[in-house]
């Protein structure tokens, strides 16, 4: 890093030079303009230049018309992910009729609108101005949506309320709208330093950001999972165990007040409590292996014993996502000042 002398001119201004290099790299010269940002770790910035509006991020993506559908949709996310606000559609026949319909759905998931559409050609764009977004408010409300589906997955599980469950199921989507639009947020602000001042942003903290963002994700993963068993087990007219069944429930409520607990932490950058959740993780361990055996002691259909183990699996993976956010916490605490 080179380093320049601050020199005084007249009464109160103070200057610095500019590289000579940097101004030729730039073709600078006397009376030009030059823009500067201040970052949040209080460094400047220097633009060659009136700092002008970024152009909008443009891509093209071609599509088969026999191409599998779920191709076309990672297609589109990954665009998406990486910072593309227009993204243009071309078809080497024409869209089939479930190729449109997907396109319409994550189109719909990721917040964007479809500006253009024809047969062979769509034109798809984002319309949300991403400076005036909030990481920790979305984040925040993504949190509450799934420690809801949660609650709600293991209350339907206490009385097999298939009901219930199909309403948890169908919430889902909603974590999965805020999940694709932080993550771009978050890559976006990582790799440019005035977006992550507008969102007031470190970029040191994006990696913790994304992990948080999946972590979270993960957990509604779980309850809609534990949801879709529930249904499944209603719909072949199959019964579980009480003592399995509150067993699970305990098991459930306990991995979820782990979540709540270690979010919360986060949040509050408490780093004790952030222990507290990695100790506490031990008695979900506890109550996994005592489901673990219920389920093959008390249980003879084969279907029952399988959704069983599966919900145990989802309860065991909660408490793992709020262990992994917990270490978030520790990890920020020991973060440079």
């Amino acid at each position: 890093m080179e380093q320049r002398k601050i020199m005084s001119l007249g009464r109160s201004s103070l200057v610095v030079s500019l590289p000579k290099y940097w101004v030729e790299l730039n073709e600078l010269k006397s009376g030009d303009v030059v823009s500067i940002a201040m970052n949040r770790d209080r460094s400047l910035v220097v633009f060659p230049g009136a700092r002008k509006e970024r152009e909008p991020a443009k891509i093209t993506l071609h599509v088969e018309s026999e191409k599998d559908i779920s191709f076309i949709i990672r297609g589109i996310i990954a665009c998406y992910l990486n910072g593309y606000s227009q993204i243009r559609l071309v078809s080497d026949k024409f869209f089939t009729v479930p190729q449109q319909k997907a396109i319409r759905r994550i189109v719909q998931m990721l917040y964007m609108r479809i500006m253009e559409a024809d047969t062979k050609e769509m034109q798809i764009a984002t319309l949300i101005d991403e400076s005036k977004a909030s990481i920790e408010t979305g984040i925040n409300r993504m949190y509450k949506i799934s420690s809801s589906m949660c609650r709600d997955a293991f209350q339907a599980l206490r009385s097999l309320d298939a009901e219930l469950a199909k309403s948890v199921y169908t919430i889902d989507d909603e974590v999965d709208h805020f999940s694709f639009f932080l993550l771009r947020l978050v890559r976006r602000a990582a790799v440019d330093p005035t977006l992550a001042n507008q969102l007031s942003v470190e970029p040191i903290d994006c990696l913790d950001y994304q992990t948080l963002i999946h972590r979270i994700e993960q957990v509604s993963d779980q309850a809609a999972n534990v949801a879709k068993h529930i249904i499944m087990v209603k719909g072949g007219n199959k019964e579980v165990s009480e003592p399995l069944l509150e067993k699970m429930y305990a098991a459930g409520c306990d991995a979820v007040a782990l979540y709540d607990n270690a979010v919360n932490a986060l949040f509050a950058k408490d780093v004790k409590s952030s222990n507290e959740v990695i100790e506490n993780q031990a008695k979900i361990e506890k109550l996994d292996r005592e489901i673990a055996s219920l389920a093959f002691l008390k249980e003879k259909d084969t279907e029952v014993i399988c959704a069983c183990c599966s919900i145990r699996d989802s309860i065991r993976r909660i408490a793992e996502c709020a262990v992994d956010i917990a270490e978030i916490t520790i990890d920020q605490s020991f973060k440079p000042s």
